[in-house]
């Protein structure tokens, strides 16, 4: 399996002109705010303060990309991939113009970011599924973009009770046969099937 080695902030911006140029595989991460995404990213890279994480909810307001060093020791073999923070949705002090803008941004990405390979929809495992989680999830499906779903703070309930609540989950969002992963950035689980799926969509 891959390892990541090193990872770099890049860029913030809004606008697709804007954009970083790339040759690697794109992998985005979307959520609602406080959800943990700057977190998870943080432990993926092992680098805590690569992804700031805001005091306030719904404060982002720009795609963050980040550039990715990664390493197979098995294959020999090593490559960069990138990863895009989209700003959290859902934040209830966001006003109606906040939203649409935020709508507009993720639109304009998701049709012509060419290099994109898939995107980690990031929910809280400890609640039902959310209707603006479902809505991003199906914005996936019809436009065919490869997803998997990460639920994130396993470690704030009991172990026996993840399978289940993760096959509610995956039911309540209609996921299929797409994966849903089960994460804690506390307790540094259920990491390295997230780094292996994004493996399999490296080359």
């Amino acid at each position: 399996m891959i390892r990541i080695v090193e990872s770099f902030y890049v860029k913030s911006c809004v606008e697709p002109k804007d954009y970083p140029a790339s040759a690697y595989a794109e992998f985005a991460f979307a959520g609602r705010s406080n959800v943990g995404k700057s977190s998870l990213i943080n432990i993926l890279t092992n680098k805590h303060l690569l992804a700031k994480i805001s005091r306030t909810p719904g404060k982002t307001r720009t795609l963050n990309f980040f550039l990715i060093r990664w390493k197979d020791d098995e294959k020999d073999q090593q490559g960069f991939m990138q990863f895009t923070d989209f700003p959290g949705y859902g934040f209830a002090e966001i006003g109606l113009a906040e939203q649409e803008k935020w709508r507009q941004m993720i639109d304009k990405y998701l049709n012509t970011r060419q290099q994109l390979k898939g995107i980690a929809v990031l929910v809280d495992i400890r609640h039902p599924a959310d209707p603006k989680d479902k809505t991003m999830l199906e914005m996936l499906r019809l436009r065919n973009i490869d997803h998997c779903v990460i639920a994130t703070k396993a470690d704030k309930i009991s172990k026996t009770k993840i399978p289940k609540t993760i096959q509610l989950l995956a039911k309540q969002l209609g996921l299929g046969d797409k994966p849903l992963f089960a994460t804690s950035s506390e307790k540094n689980t259920g990491i390295d099937a997230v780094i292996a799926w994004f493996e399999s969509r490296l080359r």
